[in-house]
């Protein structure tokens, strides 16, 4: 393939890609209302934010995450922008029994689910791999094993109610990024496994769509006290975010990418000059910071 060709098809299928994004959406926010949603990793950051807008929209909502006293916070500020219901469970996701509650809550609660959104994420350093396997496994389980555990319980009530999966990911789950190894594994196993699964559902004519949201660097609490100096690409709203993780479920797309210019283009770049992206990551990070 000459140079020409290899430099022109990337930005032509660029050109076709935001031309069929960039057309008038048709999502509603009564899409959602009377929903039952499940959203994990709820108590701060985008899962918080997904919360609010689930409840302004009218839906029924189980939040879960670790801490109780933020999850109560959560619940009354959900209940006052509209909710039809809110409540929680909090407990770790590092406990796969845990993980299967929570969705046995929702069927005690509300006989059925809608929506699945998978957001929930351990805690992992921020540097170069210090060869700590046990993290790497601690980090699977909560990560990727969890999100596994609850989607298999939640299928057969998703398979009734034509429901949706929404699992919350990364571009480090699509392009290897430097001082994130553990947690870049375990996005790339939730990209291998729910888009392996999605073409199981379609072959079986199960009518439940699997979106996948590959999300830049968003400006949550704690993503920014972790790469603040380190770094240097801007971050984006996490509001915003969060919205369009919920349009992209409500729409069942296929993937989401937030924000659309920052994370579908290194792709397309990815996919035909690698060694050009690997060099232009690494310039957005100044090491000389790492604490």
């Amino acid at each position: 393939m000459g140079l020409l060709q290899k430099i022109l098809v990337p930005f032509v299928a660029l050109a076709l890609a935001f031309c069929f994004y960039s057309r008038k959406e048709d999502f509603k926010p009564e899409m959602l209302k009377g929903k039952r949603v499940i959203v994990t990793g709820a108590s701060t950051g985008i899962g918080e934010q997904m919360a609010y807008h689930l409840a302004h929209m009218g839906s029924h909502i189980l939040v879960t995450a670790r801490t109780e006293a933020k999850l109560q916070k959560v619940v009354a500020r959900c209940l006052e922008l509209g909710a039809a219901s809110a409540r929680y469970m909090n407990g770790s996701m590092e406990d796969m029994i845990f993980a299967e509650l929570v969705v046995k809550k929702a069927e005690e609660l509300w006989g059925s689910l809608d929506m699945l959104i998978l957001n929930h994420v351990g805690s992992s350093y921020f540097g170069f791999f210090n060869s700590d396997v046990g993290h790497v496994q601690k980090l699977l389980d909560i990560n990727f094993l969890s999100y596994v555990t609850m989607t298999v319980a939640a299928l057969p009530m998703l398979k009734k109610s034509a429901g949706s999966i929404v699992v919350v990911s990364s571009m480090a789950g699509k392009v290897g990024f430097p001082l994130l190894v553990p947690y870049s594994a375990t996005k790339f196993a939730l990209d291998g496994f729910f888009s392996s699964l999605r073409q199981e559902l379609v072959m079986q004519n199960t009518n439940v769509s699997i979106t996948l949201c590959v999300l830049g660097l968003i400006d949550t609490e704690n993503a920014m006290k972790t790469v603040s100096g380190v770094f240097t690409s801007p971050a984006a709203p996490k509001e915003e975010c969060a919205l369009e993780i919920i349009k992209g479920g409500a729409l069942r797309q296929r993937e989401v990418y937030y924000e659309y210019t920052s994370t579908k283009f290194p792709l397309l770049i990815r996919d035909w000059v690698p060694d050009l992206l690997d060099y232009l990551i690494r310039r957005s990070y100044n090491t000389e910071k790492l604490k």
